[in-house]
């Protein structure tokens, strides 16, 4: 069992790009990196294989939340833990659920202790505090834990977002001490994230990252932005966090976004990202490609046969056309889902292998205005 470590590979001189790498028990992370979701461990109509084979994923998310309510912690732990239970061998990373927990707002109630909950199974009422929430990130066994946080939602008065970040600090605490005083599951180390809150206020931001910086954690998080406030916000605000969080821990920006978001907080110091966006928008019909954005139900692709992108090493991106996906999605065919996901995902993790490439390269910031300004386009 081995302490997370993270190295330094490269930086672009005109931004504050960097290309890393990280290691865990369960191997190596070429950074900067996006992670799929798997909120119940499955990446919605994407199976295992395809996305070692055809998306190239390096480490994959689960969610605590749900998978506290199902599968259960008793399935998971008889099976060995998640990484068995789904046959996954590379790394994940675990949520805390306080993000599906707070967006429960009609069925949730928070005090010190922590969250009361009902579920949207079955409204069966549930406890989530900084402990029990350890416990069960330990139990599903992701390398990466998320510290149990609260997300302010946007709009927030100073005041609220004060009070819930302070909360957030004191639930840290509570979270490191139960790791400190429980161990590892299932033969190999699980490292404790904390997370940065603070709204859309630069002094409360500046005064989490200092707190957190001071945990000395082997990884630090971002959270509470792309909740609705305006991307020029949420840049400025990540490029804030990344100026006052320690250069030698990778960063992670959670919940972050379209691929242009991805690349402008790649250059703002960002390592590492997950989105729900490619997998859900291509089940509804959206593509993102190297030559832009296709909405694929458009009568404009009924017969057009090219491939779907041969710009990204996908196979499936490159053997299904057009026209072919389109009869697929039209005709509400799974084969449809499956395609669109895969190939989004390919594309996402295209796009940030290439963004690392060109920052060891040493011409990250000229690539990077060239594409960007292409993905956006609708074709």
């Amino acid at each position: 069992m081995a302490k997370l470590s993270f190295e330094l590979k490269g930086r672009d001189q005109q931004s504050n790009a960097r290309a890393g790498l990280i290691q865990t028990d369960h191997g190596e992370i070429a950074t900067p990196i996006f992670m799929p979701v798997g909120t119940v461990g499955s990446v919605k109509a994407v199976s295992q294989q395809q996305l070692k084979n055809d998306v190239q994923a390096q480490i994959i998310l689960g969610n605590t939340y749900h998978l506290f309510l199902r599968p259960g912690t008793e399935t998971l732990e008889a099976s060995g833990g998640l990484h068995k239970f789904i046959n996954w061998d590379r790394p994940i990373l675990t949520d805390s659920g306080g993000y599906q927990v707070f967006s429960l707002s009609g069925t949730r109630k928070i005090n010190e202790e922590g969250v009361m909950f009902q579920s949207h199974i079955d409204g069966s009422r549930h406890l989530f505090t900084p402990e029990k929430v350890m416990d069960l990130q330990r139990s599903i066994g992701a390398d990466i834990i998320m510290a149990f946080d609260e997300c302010p939602p946007y709009p927030s008065e100073y005041s609220y977002a004060l009070d819930s970040m302070k909360l957030t600090h004191r639930w840290l605490d509570r979270c490191f001490t139960r790791i400190d005083e429980t161990k590892d599951l299932y033969g190999y180390t699980q490292h404790l994230f904390p997370i940065v809150q603070g709204s859309t206020f630069k002094d409360l931001r500046k005064e989490s990252c200092e707190y957190i910086s001071s945990k000395d954690a082997v990884g630090n998080a971002i959270g509470g932005l792309s909740v609705g406030e305006p991307e020029e916000m949420m840049y400025d605000l990540c490029g804030l966090c990344c100026e006052n969080l320690p250069a030698s821990k990778p960063r992670y920006l959670m919940g972050v976004g379209t691929p242009w978001n991805i690349l402008e907080c790649i250059s703002l110091g960002i390592d590492m990202f997950d989105c729900v966006m490619p997998t859900r928008n291509g089940r509804n019909a959206m593509l993102f490609t190297t030559e832009g954005v296709i909405n694929i139900d458009n009568k404009k692709w009924e017969k057009d046969f090219t491939p779907i992108d041969t710009g990204i090493p996908c196979e499936m991106s490159q053997y299904y056309s057009k026209a072919y996906l389109r009869h697929l999605i039209k005709s509400k065919e799974i084969l449809g889902l499956t395609i669109a996901s895969v190939h989004n995902l390919a594309f996402y993790l295209w796009l940030v292998k290439e963004a690392r490439q060109h920052i060891l390269e040493g011409d990250f910031s000229s690539w990077k205005n060239e594409i960007g300004s292409k993905m956006k386009i609708r074709l």
